[in-house]
């Protein structure tokens, strides 16, 4: 079964501004996909005819369904309506099923309807008019030589009841689709090109109807496999299948086959095993505790932090010994490793970890460059430290820092 090609097509200066942020065309492929419509292209654009009409007619030759979303307003500026109306070629008049819908609008409200909100009920005579339940812009739907352009209200909670209820069953009505199944897997602790390298075998042997995909994000590789068919049940076990036969190529790194974060895979390894973890942060002055408590029930496993970015607070409230601190300096091996100890210590856990670096941009010396970073596991049995060599970006350091830590803890206590 061949998949069937959408198009998102977002109208609105706003968006191009960066004023407004087009979360709808993202809402939108999500839900789609969940029924098994493919998206294939998204294009935001401002309000000129020109450009408008140019994207339908491109749209139109590559999809088989257009998505609209914005431009419907009743104001001048609002060009949508008859963009649609020029390029299907038709006029544009009352729908008085529309004009009933917004005049029981404003009549709800107690409010006036205005000329300018009478044309909201002014549709191109050649579509099939799309009930806004919860506002005054109706959607407007058109077939033409099988293609199907669909046009919605910008605001997202209309748009969403839009879809919900009508556009996206309509669709399921008219077009047949396959199943598609995703599962991600997840990484840590390895490069997008290692990785790749070391699974290339695998990769190369996936059959033409499951896709891979790589996933880089801060500290971590997911890899996406997406399969596409007419049987979801065999396609699933198809891809488990494939999934299984990874493990032992790249078992090391993959801390979870689904979409879990490292915080959540490391917090429930800390529950189950009924260990207590403690923190001492100084170059990322909190963010690990941040990623640690965003889990629910983390009180289960998680005693606190420390957070002593002075060099008196890592003497006098950590322990760290003066002459650690004055031999080898606060971005070093010695003292990370006397931080993790001594976190472990403090808050009578099971395990300490920590971290001392130069996030950036100032504070680097000519040894110690910025992006120099050490990281250190503490248990009863040893303490294990890595030093990290990043970027001149200092949220981008932080946030690095914090998941590597995540992987050191992981990498630790999986066995």
């Amino acid at each position: 079964m061949n998949p069937i090609y959408i198009e998102i097509i977002a109208i609105g200066d706003e968006l191009l501004y960066g004023q407004t942020l087009d979360t709808n065309s993202h809402w939108i492929s999500s839900e789609l996909d969940k029924v098994g419509f493919k998206v294939t292209r998204r294009t935001t654009i401002g309000d000129r005819e020109d450009e408008i009409m140019r994207a339908f007619a491109e749209a139109e030759q590559r999809a088989s369904i257009v998505l609209i979303t914005g431009g419907l307003g009743p104001t001048n500026d609002d060009l949508t309506k008859p963009c649609l109306a020029k390029f299907f070629d038709c006029e544009v008049a009352i729908n008085e099923e529309a004009l009933e819908e917004v005049t029981a609008f404003f009549k709800k409200r107690g409010r006036e309807l205005t000329e300018v909100n009478r044309q909201q009920a002014a549709l191109p005579v050649c579509c099939t008019k799309i009930t806004n339940a919860i506002g005054t812009a109706p959607g407007m739907w058109f077939d033409r030589n099988g293609k199907v352009f669909v046009s919605m209200p910008g605001v997202p909670h209309e748009m969403k009841m839009m879809m919900s209820n009508i556009i996206i069953p309509k669709l399921k009505q008219q077009f047949r689709t396959p199943s598609i199944i995703h599962q991600i897997v997840r990484t840590i602790g390895i490069g997008e090109s290692f990785l790749a390298e070391k699974i290339k075998v695998w990769e190369d042997s996936l059959p033409s109807h499951i896709k891979l995909a790589y996933l880089p994000s801060t500290g971590e590789v997911k890899l996406r496999l997406t399969g596409m068919g007419t049987d979801e049940k065999a396609l699933k076990k198809e891809i488990d299948s494939l999934v299984e036969k990874l493990l032992p190529l790249a078992g090391q790194y993959i801390y979870c086959v689904g979409d879990h974060p490292i915080e959540k895979v490391v917090g429930d390894l800390l529950r189950d095993k009924g260990f207590k973890l403690s923190i001492a942060e100084s170059c990322t002055g909190g963010y690990v505790s941040h990623l640690i408590t965003s889990v629910p029930g983390s009180s289960e496993y998680f005693l606190g932090s420390m957070i002593p970015y002075d060099y008196e607070l890592k003497m006098r409230q950590l322990g760290v010994r003066p002459e650690t601190l004055e031999k080898f300096g606060a971005v070093s091996e010695p003292t990370i490793i006397e931080m993790a100890n001594n976190v472990r210590a403090r808050f009578n856990a099971n395990i300490g970890v920590a971290t001392s670096g130069i996030a950036g941009p100032g504070g680097a010396t000519p040894d110690k460059p910025v992006g120099t970073i050490w990281i250190a596991y503490s248990d009863k049995y040893k303490t294990e430290t890595k030093l990290l060599k990043l970027t001149q970006d200092r949220l981008v350091n932080i946030r690095y820092t914090s998941t590597a830590l995540l992987g050191l803890i992981w990498q630790n206590i999986r066995k």
